[in-house]
């Protein structure tokens, strides 16, 4: 507890004074830590510094008794355990082991990505050079090909040459 100078401290506090918020956060960072950590086990320092973010926020509006001012900071404490609490059950987070990730498969490989393009760059390049065309021509033609392909296979059409 402060005590008989609690009100100075505060106004002090609540005016910038940077010793004066160090002895309110001395005075009940202990017994908030211990507080969150009941409520929400391995998340009582987020929560604490979330609680004093907005103690900070509303510490110039706060007006009571030292007893008001630690009744105040719990309850802030309490609301945060309370949204925390919320949005977990909300999203389902799980913690995943860090060894878990590397063995899941990326939903894109930029390895296998550069390779396509390097290897349709070359096989066009090839074509256009058989063919005696520009390599933008053999891409126009090979796209209306694909297009064409993918219309008749619509509509069961037998593929001439087809075996």
């Amino acid at each position: 507890m402060v005590g008989p100078s609690f009100t100075a401290v505060l106004d002090a506090a609540a005016a910038g004074d940077e010793a004066a918020f160090r002895v309110l956060w001395r005075d009940l960072q202990p017994g908030l830590l211990r507080y969150l950590d009941a409520l929400a086990p391995g998340a009582g320092e987020d929560l604490a510094s979330e609680t004093w973010l907005r103690v900070v926020d509303g510490l110039a509006r706060f007006s009571g008794d030292e007893r008001a001012f630690r009744a105040w900071v719990f309850t802030a404490a309490r609301h945060r355990a309370i949204d925390r609490w919320r949005r977990r059950t909300r999203r389902h987070d799980e913690l995943v082991p860090l060894g878990a990730l590397a063995d899941l498969p990326a939903l894109d490989d930029p390895a296998e990505a550069a390779l396509d393009a390097i290897s349709t760059r070359a096989a066009v390049a090839l074509v256009a050079t058989i063919t005696g065309n520009r390599p933008g021509t053999v891409r126009v033609l090979a796209h209306r090909a694909l297009r064409r392909l993918a219309q008749r296979l619509d509509a069961d059409e037998p593929v001439r040459g087809a075996v």
